[in-house]
């Protein structure tokens, strides 16, 4: 059984992510170590909505849902409509960004913050396969496996703390939207932020 095990995981973690995903159709499915070393898939979120959320602390445009409390307040909201949020962090080593699983335990405890998971990615493959651009880039999956969201988590693409009051939250909107059966009104938007900070 453990043979087995190993072989489904070694076959999993070599699936090819297509370069852009493609909203309305099935997200690319891929598995990434968390904060703890724990892996963690895609897959095993089917049946529920998920969030991605591309992290960069070190990034003005991160800092300023984070530290007006807008993030966090935007995972309470998604995890108590059932949706599991799995936050990216895909800076690679010495580049802005980049964290061990302590560091990102340390941050996580700090902010405050509430994703189901934080994940790990410094190479890059998932960030690249899901065509992540912007700290933050969001995108959602609905409980079918649909990506039905990409884009940025508003329409106030500025760093000001003080244009989120005023904002359109497009991330929860959507998943309004899915939760009720609809169809998403606005499933693409355009990122903004900090680029991701991959490698080379």
């Amino acid at each position: 059984m453990r043979l087995l095990v190993s072989i489904a995981i070694a076959a999993l973690a070599a699936t090819p992510i297509a370069a852009q995903q493609v909203t309305g159709r099935p997200a690319g499915n891929f598995r990434l170590m968390d904060a703890d070393g724990r892996a963690v898939t895609l897959g095993q979120f089917k049946g529920r909505p998920v969030v991605l959320e591309w992290n960069n602390p070190g990034c003005p445009f991160v800092q300023k849902h984070y530290a007006s409390g807008n993030m966090q307040a935007t995972q309470a909201k998604a995890r108590a409509m059932g949706a599991a949020w799995l936050t990216i962090n895909s800076a690679a080593p010495g580049k802005q960004g980049y964290m061990t699983g302590a560091q990102a335990k340390a941050l996580i405890a700090k902010e405050k913050a509430q994703p189901t998971a934080y994940l790990l990615d410094p190479q890059g493959r998932v960030g690249k396969g899901y065509g992540a651009k912007t700290t933050p880039h969001m995108y959602l999956i609905d409980a079918s496996g649909t990506l039905v969201y990409q884009g940025g988590i508003d329409d106030k693409p500025t760093a000001d703390k003080g244009d989120i009051a005023g904002a359109r939250n497009h991330l929860l909107a959507a998943l309004d939207e899915v939760k009720a059966g609809k169809k998403v009104s606005v499933p693409e938007a355009r990122p903004y932020g900090c680029s991701v900070k991959y490698a080379g």
